[in-house]
C-alpha cells in the first residue's frame, strides 16, 4: 500500500524535517503517528497524501511511484485517499450535508443513494440535527466532525486523519475510533496522527513513532521499545 525508502523532506533551503524515513504499510493495517511536537508528523502525512514530492528517497503508493508520476496518476491516487486537517478544510458555502457528500457526487452516485449513506452516517457522528448548517455555524467539534464523515464516505482504500479526536469529548473520540475500526475491518489502510495516550492505550495498533526528524516503528504493547525499518 505505501513504502518510503530513505525519505527525506526539506522546505526551500532550510534543515530537513525528514531525515532517511524508510517504512512500508500493508494493506489493511492500521497505525498510530505518534510522536512530540516538531518531529515531522504533519510532514509526513503531507508526503502519504500527495500534497508534497520528497527531496530525496523514493515513494511508493498503490503500486505507483509518486517521484516520477504524472499529474493524471497523482489526481488519480489522492481520490482513493480520505484526509482529515486539522484545519478541516470544509467549503464554507456548503451546508454540512453538501460538504460530506462532495466525495459522492464527485464519483457519480446518484442522489437518493447519497441521501441515504450521508443521513446514516450524520446519524452515526451525532450530526443528524446538523445537515443544514454552514461550517461557520457550527462549533470546532461539530466541524471536525463533518471532516471526518466526508473522509471516510466513499470508503477510501487509504485514511489519513491528523488529530482527528483532539477537539472532541471523550464519548465522541470512542464512538468514532469504532466507526474507524468498522472502515478498517472492511479494508480501508488508516493512519491516524494522535498525542493521545488514552486513544493509543485502548485501541490496540502499532505506532508509527517520529522522533528526531527520523522514524521507528513500535507494537502497541511497547510503545518506547522501537525498532527501525519496514512492518
Amino acid at each position: 500500500m505505501i513504502k518510503f525508502e530513505h525519505v527525506g523532506l526539506r522546505y526551500g533551503i532550510g534543515p530537513e524535517v525528514l531525515k532517511d524515513v524508510s517504512f512500508e504499510l500493508s494493506a489493511g493495517s492500521f497505525h498510530f503517528l505518534t510522536g512530540p511536537s516538531g518531529a515531522g508528523k504533519t510532514s509526513l502525512m503531507r508526503l502519504m497524501y500527495l500534497g508534497k514530492k520528497p527531496t530525496r528517497g523514493l515513494i511508493n503508493i498503490f503500486g505507483q511511484n509518486i517521484n516520477s508520476a504524472s499529474r493524471k496518476v497523482l489526481t488519480q491516487s489522492r481520490q482513493k485517499i480520505g484526509t482529515v486537517f486539522q484545519d478541516f478544510r470544509l467549503i464554507q458555502h456548503l451546508n454540512a450535508f453538501d460538504n460530506i457528500a462532495l466525495p459522492l457526487r464527485i464519483k457519480g452516485q446518484n442522489e437518493k443513494e447519497i441521501k441515504s449513506n450521508v443521513d446514516e452516517l450524520m446519524h452515526w457522528v451525532g450530526l443528524e440535527d446538523c445537515a443544514k448548517a454552514l461550517p461557520s455555524t457550527l462549533s470546532g467539534g461539530q466541524q471536525q466532525r463533518v471532516a471526518i464523515a466526508r473522509a471516510i464516505i466513499a470508503k477510501p482504500k487509504l485514511l489519513l486523519a491528523d488529530e482527528p479526536t483532539g477537539n472532541l469529548d471523550e464519548r465522541i473520540g470512542h464512538r468514532l475510533m469504532t466507526l474507524f475500526e468498522k472502515l478498517n475491518q472492511m479494508g480501508t489502510t488508516i493512519v491516524i496522527a494522535t498525542h493521545s495516550e488514552s486513544i493509543m492505550e485502548t485501541y490496540k495498533h502499532p505506532r508509527m513513532i517520529l522522533s528526531n526528524h527520523t522514524l521507528h516503528i513500535s507494537d502497541s504493547a511497547s510503545p518506547y521499545n522501537s525498532s527501525e525499518g519496514a512492518l
